[in-house]
């Protein structure tokens, strides 16, 4: 344990001076301040308070944002030490590739963590200061916290895994971008697709559930709309979000950072200096 808590002090200090850190908070606290403030205006209508309408934004923002800050940091985790010559100095170290894997998964969701707590808490500070009734509304936000959290380990796991395959960073940071449109967005227009063309169908109503747990940015968001009603009405897809039983959803996202872990072990195996 000694080995990755050093690991992932290492790898920490190197992300802090790399801008890292700071990018990854600005970030979220800029788009969370930005939601949260313009969340007030449809509350009355729906009639919710207006954290829930923040988290509804915040969820919708996690999807797109948290992936893509994941795969930033971890696509040259292993290509950037190839290319730099470190690695074989870091493995003649007494420690083995799963502990190195483990050390930088531990900083890199550090830095996840700190850019989320403070985006949507400063999101959910504004919404209670405008909003009393929000505080009603406040599992919703630490929920979304948590699952951020495990979303953005799902996605450093294949990230490294990508590094590893290529060796490259220039290789791998293509890799990733092409990995972030295909599971954030190509993934839902064709699932979108399969709706429009089956018609309610088998298809519809067998395969769309399970396509759905197969993406870890759609489990995340299917189990934070169906844990919370309030927040699936905000979000206006709260028939879509129960359709799916929550402990599926939550057992997805659970189970990718583990499986994108050992992929990622089983990748770095392969990878010699």
């Amino acid at each position: 344990m000694n080995r990755i808590l050093a690991t992932a002090a290492s790898e920490f200090r190197i992300a802090f001076r790399n801008r890292w850190v700071l990018i990854a908070t600005a970030l979220m606290v800029l788009f969370s301040l930005v939601l949260a403030a313009a969340g007030a205006a449809p509350t009355g209508d729906v009639g919710v308070d207006r954290l829930s309408i923040t988290v509804a934004s915040l969820t919708s923002l996690a999807v797109y944002l948290v992936p893509l800050l994941a795969l930033l940091m971890s696509f040259d985790a292993i290509a950037g030490e190839v290319e730099r010559g470190t690695l074989p100095l870091l493995l003649t170290y007494p420690v083995s590739r799963l502990q190195i894997l483990l050390g930088k998964l531990l900083a890199h969701l550090a830095i996840l963590a700190l850019a989320l707590v403070l985006g949507a808490g400063g999101a959910g500070v504004m919404a209670f200061v405008t909003d009393p009734a929000s505080i009603t509304a406040l599992p919703s936000l630490w929920r979304l916290i948590w699952t951020s959290v495990l979303l953005g380990a799902a996605f450093l796991g294949l990230g490294y895994t990508l590094s590893s395959l290529s060796r490259r960073p220039s290789g791998a940071a293509g890799l990733a971008m092409g990995l972030w449109l295909l599971f954030v967005v190509l993934y839902d227009l064709g699932l979108l697709a399969l709706v429009v063309t089956d018609s309610g169908g088998a298809l519809t109503t067998h395969v769309l559930p399970v396509a759905l747990l197969a993406n870890p940015a759609d489990a995340f968001r299917l189990f934070n709309l169906s844990a919370a009603s309030a927040v699936a009405e905000a979000g206006g897809i709260g028939g879509a979000a129960s359709a799916i039983a929550l402990w599926k959803s939550a057992a997805s996202l659970v189970l990718w950072p583990v499986a994108a872990l050992l992929l990622a072990w089983a990748a770095f195996r392969k990878v010699t200096p």
